[in-house]
């Protein structure tokens, strides 16, 4: 099974997120805390491209394609915005305290914790994030 969903960098479109990600999770006979848990990821990859890819006042899109295989569930999220790698960033260091601790990072490790893969390449200008989760 394919999916696709399209959504402006709009933080406002992030309930429609939600719902294709349950939609998704329901197809493939995924449990509910599972289907928390990769709503938690995407969310959070997807609103990093809402923040980031895109100049301030520039509107833009972004391409969430979901792709169920019995063994995996993979989520693709595309953009044409700035390239950026949020791969290449190093995991917070979460020994450090709130005050210690530089801001960003957060995100791309809580993704990092809950999905089995995480790649990134740039290609044909845009920025793509591959998310797998194992379901075996």
């Amino acid at each position: 099974m394919n999916d696709v969903l399209t959504l402006d960098n709009d933080v406002q479109q992030v309930p429609q997120l939600a719902e294709f990600i349950d939609r998704v999770c329901e197809t493939a006979g995924v449990d509910l805390p599972l289907t928390a848990k990769l709503n938690l990821a995407i969310e959070e990859a997807v609103v990093n491209v809402m923040d980031y890819a895109y100049p301030k006042d520039v509107k833009g899109e972004v391409r969430i394609e979901a792709i169920a295989e019995e063994a995996c569930l993979t989520f693709v999220i595309s953009d044409s915005g700035v390239a950026f790698d949020p791969t290449a960033k190093e995991d917070a260091d979460t020994t450090l305290s709130l005050e210690e601790r530089p801001i960003g990072g957060l995100g791309i490790f809580l993704v990092r914790q809950i999905m089995d893969s995480v790649a990134y390449e740039r290609t044909d200008g845009k920025n793509v994030l591959t998310l797998k989760k194992n379901l075996k």
